[in-house]
């Protein structure tokens, strides 16, 4: 980084402490203009990840005016996907004037994909190369500083009408991307915009990464309402310092207290350990795990079921453990995946899924591109319409290597 971006960048961090997400296009154009970055755009990923919008600050969206590209099938979808900085041919700027490189570099927090940044340089350097990666490094701070507040960015991200269910899933879930002392996590939940009943958390205290999948009985507002329920039990017992066991148990005497017995939640529940690689589970009723080695040999790991939790079935609740290898990823998932037909009647299937992953994310992909496209080929083998939720949260261990976290 140059002295000149280095300072831009301070000074742009500063500004936006009392910015809105509709000042950040301007705000973030001008000090990148500072820096020998010219035109800069910015675009917001949708909440499915199909197409790329400008964020103009205008309108109710903050979009207003603004373009879209498909982020399969354009040159600033394929910055997104491949996490790179992409050039455009080379063009002259204005009758005689100097040449300019546009590029398209793509916008993330960790690995948590936001969107593409667009910007004009004068040289193609590796110091222009490094001065937009930095650029699109705050930009993803900014953007997440002012997202949770922002009405705007939600209109912005949403390509159709949302119901409540999943309105309140979607504020309750963490990210869907997260990576750090040598794990990565992703998620993907669908349908995106009608999602019920189901709901996946992730947390870290110290070297340990919690993991959970939940599905609540039903597919409308009430099953949202059991999924945040569960969570919220599940969040709270286990920032007490509750076992995997007791904090399951602590969510079933809180499902009961507000539903009689009458509304309940499967669920995998699993703390990894992230210097060790010791993976710890209990089974809630749910999907067993399925872990991938080598990218060639799978397993579903065994554990015994509790039962649902909030079904009040009075079953033990057995913990099973399993040593990770580097490079080992580990699948929790909900039925709506592996239960997904086509118009003749033919289920998605557990082998398909797990060959999906195996075969995109072999070298080629990243995680989270890997669930992008895992998503759509589910939507499209069900003609874009699910029946049922469909969640996956996928973990790797790398085991010492957290340098390959990162594309």
């Amino acid at each position: 980084m140059t002295e000149n971006s280095a300072v831009s960048l301070v000074r742009l961090m500063q500004a936006s402490h009392v910015a809105t997400m509709e000042q950040l296009p301007r705000l973030i154009a001008d000090h990148a203009a500072s820096a020998g970055m010219y035109d800069t755009v910015l675009f917001l990923v949708d909440m499915q990840e199909t197409v790329l919008r400008q964020l103009t600050g205008r309108g109710p969206d903050a979009g207003e005016g603004g373009q879209e590209f498909t982020v399969s099938g354009s040159l600033p979808g394929q910055a997104y996907q491949r996490v790179e900085v992409i050039p455009e041919p080379v063009r002259a700027q204005g009758d005689g004037g100097a040449r300019r490189r546009r590029w398209w570099v793509a916008v993330t927090d960790g690995v948590e994909r936001l969107g593409v940044l667009r910007a004009d340089t004068d040289t193609d350097t590796e110091a222009a190369r490094g001065a937009l990666k930095d650029l699109a490094s705050m930009t993803a701070l900014l953007v997440l500083s002012k997202r949770s507040f922002s009405d705007s960015y939600a209109r912005l991200v949403r390509t159709e009408p949302m119901n409540v269910a999943a309105e309140m899933q979607w504020n309750l879930t963490p990210p869907p991307a997260y990576a750090g002392h040598d794990a990565t996590v992703g998620a993907v939940m669908e349908p995106a915009y009608q999602v019920g009943g189901d709901a996946f958390d992730y947390a870290v205290t110290g070297h340990v990464l919690h993991l959970g999948v939940f599905d609540a009985m039903g597919h409308d507002t009430t099953a949202g309402i059991t999924a945040n329920v569960a969570v919220a039990a599940c969040r709270n017992a286990r920032r007490q310092g509750a076992s995997l066991a007791e904090t399951s148990r602590e969510v079933e005497r809180t499902l009961i207290e507000q539903f009689d017995a009458r509304r309940y939640v499967t669920a995998i529940l699993a703390d990894l350990d992230m210097e060790s690689g010791k993976l710890t589970w209990i089974n809630r009723g749910h999907h067993l795990p399925i872990l991938i080695r080598d990218s060639r040999w799978t397993t579903d790991l065994s554990c015994p079921p509790a039962g649902p939790m909030g079904a009040d079935l009075g079953l033990p609740v057995a913990e099973a453990t399993e040593q990770l290898e580097p490079g080992d990823r580990l699948l929790l998932y909900t039925d709506g995946i592996v239960e997904a037909r086509d118009r003749h009647g033919v289920e998605f299937g557990r082998d398909r899924f797990v060959e999906f992953i195996r075969r995109h994310h072999s070298g080629r992909h990243t995680l989270h591109e890997t669930l992008r496209r895992l998503m759509t080929a589910v939507m499209d083998h069900h003609d874009g319409m699910l029946d049922d939720d469909a969640t996956v949260l996928l973990t790797e261990w790398r085991g010492g290597h957290q340098q390959e976290l990162y594309p």
